[in-house]
């Protein structure tokens, strides 16, 4: 379906610029977009890797175990029906972790480690679960206590004091967290029921 949906956009951004006049600067987009797509790539690899060699020490010295234990109350009222110290759950509880200290860019394999591992214990066989629709929409909305990638962002635009938003950003990320878990819950127990 994305495919599709990413074909009839390009195609019509082409059809567009070549009906308008415009298919130098077409081309020129082109050439440029898929430069910084290649960037990207490999800047989420390194990501990747980085993040996913933290997670294997993390498991090899218990860490996530730890972490699962101490986040058990409030993820096992949320994601029903996983092992409270199963492979799963303790990917949720790093991905939630990095998610709070504002690591975006660490929180992305970590996550894509959790839906893994969801699709597993749960076998879902590529049918997104529950669970797995609930835990993409608390990482949409991402509860941060530390935006650090913001405030980098506002240091290297010249901000002299950028955490101050901090305040705001607490109120923003909760209000929409807590947004997310009560679509999620609230879609399933429809579904559920029908």
């Amino acid at each position: 379906m994305m495919t599709a949906i990413f074909c009839v956009m390009l195609l019509g951004g082409i059809v567009f610029g070549a009906l308008t006049g415009r298919m130098p600067q077409v081309s020129d987009a082109l050439l440029k977009e898929s430069g910084r797509a290649i960037e990207l790539i490999l800047s989420l690899a390194g990501n990747f890797c980085l993040w996913g060699g933290i997670m294997r020490i993390a498991e090899e010295s218990k860490l996530t175990t730890a972490l699962a234990h101490l986040a058990s109350p409030v993820t096992c009222r949320l994601f029903k029906g996983l092992r409270p110290q199963g492979k799963a759950m303790r990917a949720i509880s790093m991905n939630m972790v990095a998610n709070l200290l504002g690591l975006g860019n660490a929180a992305t394999p970590l996550g894509i480690t959790a839906m893994k591992a969801m699709e597993e214990e749960e076998r879902a066989n590529g049918t997104a679960t529950d669970n797995m629709v609930l835990f993409v929409a608390m990482n949409t909305a991402s509860l941060q206590l530390l935006p650090t990638t913001t405030a980098m962002l506002r240091s290297a635009a010249g901000s002299r004091a950028p955490l101050d938003i901090l305040p705001a950003v607490w109120v923003a990320s909760a209000v929409s967290v807590l947004s997310g878990i009560i679509a999620a819950k609230l879609l399933s127990n429809r579904r559920n029921r029908s």
